[in-house]
């Protein structure tokens, strides 16, 4: 129970809020992208990005949300600058618009958040027939930053300062299938399950990180790529478990889940955390959670299967 936590290494916990990791950051040069940020944590990680300075671009599947969430960001923030754009990250063509149209628009990009995500969903194909949570959770992201990388790159070369790339990933990671990810069954329903599915899409989450922070490194680019757990949130992820959709259930979890789940607040602090805190500067290829380094499982540590998700996965957004 995060309540009951001390600080770590870095001076916070997990009880700690994203507006409290970022206390004092002036981040007023900055450019953020934001995924999944019309609610949850999404929302919550472009209100405080935005209130320490940084122009938020918020990349939303639904439009009329994301604009109501801007209208309320600006409304808390007045001086906030924060943009809505559409970005269904299950549609790959809908990745390739996003990206065209973010860099054909000239802006610079410091910061790229990858938080959208889908939970525990029944097995369903997305528009490019692949399998929904990993087509949402890390395909969608897997080719989105690629098309966003040239800039980021760019950008930290012209600005002089250090690219960040933050993918949220969850202690989900290790429950997942017994190989990590079923690379010839990513489709097949049979042997679908949706927590494992689950498991497995954030599992690739950490491997994408970890294998494109190596590149970066190799290539000497001054980008860095961390994975974040944000913790276990009450937010409408879970809209698709069982038990959540049962009356009373529902009302046992929400009461148990104020003592035992982190609010909205300290759910985006490890986000916002790695995304601007300086004590992150340098810092690449790592897990963090609750504001703190940690270690994945061995699979998601495991270089090899990093490098064969990153072939797959070039191979799947073709």
């Amino acid at each position: 129970m995060w309540l009951f936590k001390k600080n770590g290494p870095s001076g916070f916990s997990s009880s700690s809020t994203a507006e409290q990791v970022t206390f004092g950051i002036d981040a007023s040069s900055l450019t953020a992208i934001v995924t999944g940020a019309s609610s949850g944590i999404g929302a919550e990680t472009a209100r405080v990005l935005a209130v320490r300075g940084v122009n938020v671009i918020m990349a939303v599947r639904n439009m009329d949300s994301g604009k109501k969430m801007k209208e309320e960001i600006v409304k808390q923030a007045p001086s906030a600058k924060v943009d809505a754009m559409e970005l269904d990250l299950s549609s790959l063509a809908s990745v390739r618009k996003f990206a065209s149209a973010f860099n054909s628009s000239g802006r610079r990009l410091n910061l790229l958040i990858n938080n959208a995500g889908v939970m525990a969903t029944p097995f369903t194909l997305s528009k490019d027939n692949i399998e929904l949570q990993f087509a949402t959770n890390h395909l969608g992201h897997f080719l989105l930053t690629n098309l966003l990388l040239e800039n980021m790159k760019k950008t930290a070369v012209e600005s002089k300062k250090e690219g960040r790339i933050v993918v949220v990933a969850s202690e989900a990671h290790r429950v997942t299938y017994p190989n990590g990810i079923r690379f010839d069954k990513i489709n097949d329903k049979s042997g679908y399950f949706s927590y494992l599915a689950y498991g497995q899409s954030k599992l690739a989450n950490i491997l994408h990180a970890n294998e494109l922070s190596r590149r970066l490194k190799e290539e000497g680019a001054n980008v860095t790529a961390n994975s974040v757990h944000p913790g276990v949130i009450a937010t409408n992820l879970f809209r698709h478990m069982t038990l959540i959709s049962v009356p009373m259930l529902s009302g046992i979890i929400e009461a148990v889940g104020k003592l035992a789940f982190k609010n909205v607040e300290q759910g985006a602090a490890t986000t916002c955390y790695v995304a601007l805190h300086p004590q992150v500067k340098g810092i690449s290829g790592k897990y963090f959670s609750d504001c703190n380094l940690s270690k994945p499982t061995s699979l998601g540590q495991d270089a090899a299967l990093g490098k064969k998700l990153w072939d797959f996965s070039m191979e799947s957004v073709k």
